[in-house]
């Protein structure tokens, strides 16, 4: 097996339990109310950590992996669920007279979670060298405990508690806009994940890595750092869209026709990527082709932003407070699904054909969510309350 392929291979566990969790969340809470599943993803969370902090150095290779896959199987039901309870709570506390709040609320939720996680990776990786694995992984055990206990005490009144007779079947909802908005959410995060997870990480280590252990400890800290970097600028931007986008005074059809334009320049922006990768020359940190992936792939994390904070405003919009947690549970699952596509394709087609074809399937991701959200605007049919 490739490394390509392998390194995919780490991550897919995590994202298929995406999918099972966001397919499932939504009824659960539905069901059991909506604290129950924020509640369950911060335990389950502080678990995995937990158990991060008894990895043996000791043990074999095989399994080791197997035993960090498992865990991070866990993970990825514990970030989901409380991902999806978050973004629910925002349709119940959003103020519902205020023109725009639903749009400002999400996207501040949506950009500050990302810009927090780009911190993230730059924290991880001082507690790692400071503390080491085991005393980073307890660190943020700790603080997620704390967290926890302030979430309990500090919890707003009325979310939903849940309703008796709510069916598994009603996750999968009869609004043609969910569920095309949700298919524009796949293939958004299949062409991001396509050349984030796997091909553009490789391509940067082969130009700036010298082969020495120097200079391999430089190119992982290098490309970690544009990679949180990334993600905290495409934080920002998600949490600036409604002002970026002017969306405080627009109807909800203009902000559809938003959402199809923006997708239709997204996919602009891998298609030049592709053409540049397949015109460029040896890598090299200096040359034109390097410095056009960078300035491509930051243009590209703006627009993905918006592209991603107009979904994250649209499935709320589209749902009601009787179904939010079914529709938003499964717009994630959808979310999920791109993601495990996408990590599958980022090993698959650098393997195949390197950084061109890697780039070559991002845009034609790209122009498949174009696809789905262009077909927004031509069903404006939003659900009736309690349906």
């Amino acid at each position: 097996m490739g490394l390509c392929l392998a390194l995919a291979y780490l991550f897919l566990l995590y994202e298929f339990m995406g999918i099972v969790t966001n397919l499932s969340a939504g009824w659960i809470a539905a069901r059991f109310g909506l604290t129950s599943t924020l509640y369950a993803g911060l335990v389950l969370q502080i678990l995995a950590l937990a158990a991060l902090t008894q990895l043996d150095p000791t043990w074999q290779v095989a399994v080791s992996v197997a035993f960090v896959m498992a865990v991070q199987g866990v993970s990825g039901v514990a970030k989901d669920l409380a991902k999806m309870s978050s973004k629910s709570a925002v349709k119940i506390l959003a103020p519902a007279g205020e023109k725009g709040a639903l749009f400002r609320w999400v996207a501040v939720l949506t950009g500050s979670k990302n810009a927090v996680k780009g911190v993230g990776f730059l924290l991880g990786a001082l507690l790692l060298g400071v503390v080491g694995f085991t005393g980073a992984v307890a660190v943020m055990g700790a603080a997620l405990a704390v967290i926890f206990a302030a979430v309990a005490v500090f919890m707003p009144s009325g979310l939903p508690v849940g309703r008796k007779g709510v069916k598994f079947r009603e996750v999968f909802s009869k609004d043609p806009n969910v569920n095309r908005l949700s298919g524009a959410r796949l293939f958004l995060f299949g062409a991001r994940d396509t050349w984030f997870v796997v091909g553009i990480p490789i391509y940067f280590y082969s130009v700036l890595s010298d082969g020495t252990v120097d200079g391999n400890r430089a190119a992982f800290f290098q490309i970690g750092t544009f990679m949180a970097i990334w993600i905290i600028a495409y934080g920002l931007v998600q949490a600036a869209a409604p002002r970026l986008l002017k969306a405080s005074n627009r109807e909800l059809p203009e902000i559809v026709g938003l959402a199809r334009t923006w997708a239709g320049i997204l996919t602009l922006i891998p298609t030049v990527l592709a053409a540049a990768a397949w015109a460029g020359d040896a890598p090299d940190p200096a040359n034109w082709l390097t410095v056009t992936l960078v300035a491509g792939l930051l243009l590209f994390g703006v627009v993905f932003a918006l592209n991603s904070s107009l979904h994250s405003y649209l499935i709320l919009a589209f749902t009601n407070a009787a179904r939010v947690t079914m529709d938003v549970g499964f717009y994630y699952m959808s979310n999920a699904a791109g993601r495990l596509i996408g990590t599958l394709l980022s090993g698959v087609s650098y393997q195949l054909g390197g950084l061109t074809l890697c780039l070559a399937t991002a845009a034609l991701m790209s122009a498949l969510s174009f696809v789905f959200a262009e077909q927004l605007q031509r069903t404006m049919v939003l659900a009736p309350e309690g349906a």
